[in-house]
């Protein structure tokens, strides 16, 4: 049911069809929906017929371009601009949400997507306050304030995805700020969802291994980094944007509707323990 409605979404888009998917009606947010994972997700949502409200941050460029996709593809989308970490920022990305939903004649929210998050490479010796400050800002304090102003836009039987990390279960000494900052996020679903449960809202985190992205092009740029990645990996390859959109689309349908309060891993696999020779 689930792929065989993804690959007639798929058959509509290029015949130029209306485009007639299991969020027909609904309006989705994400953050960071401009690029890498954020934007397999908004084309992801935007392909079963969400109106997507693309955040970003500094690049209107490539929210122009994820947003003449989706329109190209007949879909529905519109850009939403908010530097996270900056006062008033949460502010700035409601204050754009409604001017655009009302552009749109759409009223309400469907699913949020947390997706915005920010990378650092150090050490404990080598983290200062100042980064880690910055990554507890971007990656917990926007996800938890972004909620908070959801929530009463929010339909009942919504859904909130939060995008973490598998680093979470991965001990890597060079990225100590950044997988605490995504371990806290993760903590965020189980009380979410206890809390909103009675809506009929679900709350889950998906935690993506390393994604071909602008962000982790410095080690998949290099083939014995590559070739070191996929020897950890069960499944022998690098993440493509679209392998966690697809898990991020399935959440955020009517087949994840019994799931909730979950960390799902979305790694292909990556690091479980030692691979043996087929």
């Amino acid at each position: 049911m689930y792929w065989g409605s993804v690959l007639e979404s798929s058959r509509a888009i290029r015949r130029g069809e209306p485009i007639v998917g299991e969020l027909n009606g609904r309006t989705a947010l994400v953050t960071g929906g401009s690029r890498g994972i954020g934007r397999a997700i908004a084309l992801r949502l935007a392909a079963e017929g969400a109106l997507v409200a693309v955040h970003y941050g500094g690049n209107d460029a490539a929210a122009a371009e994820t947003v003449a996709l989706i329109d190209k593809a007949g879909g529905r989308a519109f850009a939403v601009q908010a530097t996270f970490g900056q006062s008033g920022a949460v502010d700035q990305l409601f204050d754009g949400l409604a001017t655009g939903l009302a552009d749109q004649e759409a009223g309400g929210l469907d699913v949020l997507v947390n997706n915005a998050g920010i990378h650092s490479v150090s050490s404990i010796g080598q983290l200062t306050e100042s980064e880690f400050q910055r990554l507890l800002a971007v990656n917990v304090s926007t996800p938890v304030f972004v909620v908070q102003r959801a929530l009463p836009l929010l339909r009942d039987g919504g859904r909130i995805i939060n995008v973490g990390s598998a680093a979470t279960r991965i001990a890597n000494p060079l990225q100590i700020g950044y997988t605490v900052s995504k371990a806290a996020l993760a903590a965020l679903s189980p009380s979410l969802a206890n809390e909103l449960g009675r809506r009929g809202i679900t709350v889950n985190t998906v935690e993506p291994g390393v994604v071909l992205t602008d962000m982790t092009s410095e080690w998949t740029g290099a083939p014995e980094a590559m070739a070191g990645l996929e020897s950890i990996t069960a499944l022998g390859r690098i993440g493509e944007p679209a392998d966690v959109a697809d898990v991020v689309g399935f959440l955020a349908g009517p087949q994840g509707r019994w799931v909730t309060g979950q960390t799902i891993d979305a790694s292909g696999g990556t690091y479980l323990g030692p691979i043996m020779p087929g």
